[in-house]
């Protein structure tokens, strides 16, 4: 019983969980936020283009060059 619920934990928590992997500021002020799931080994990448402001990051585009 306890084995089945590791693996019910362990599957969970592959499945529903992200982690940004980097995080790069540019010239212009705007900051590149590279995210990567742990789905499939990584099958749903996306890049954000965000402009910060001092309350935190403002204004996230996908997909957009900086």
């Amino acid at each position: 019983m306890k084995r089945l619920m590791g693996l019910c934990l362990a599957i969970g928590m592959g499945a529903g969980a992200c982690a940004y992997s980097g995080v790069a500021v540019t010239a212009d002020g705007k900051a590149v936020v590279a995210r990567n799931d742990s789905l499939l080994f990584g099958l749903l990448r996306a890049v954000y283009v965000c402009n910060v402001t001092p309350t935190g990051l403002a204004n996230c585009a996908a997909g957009t060059a900086p």
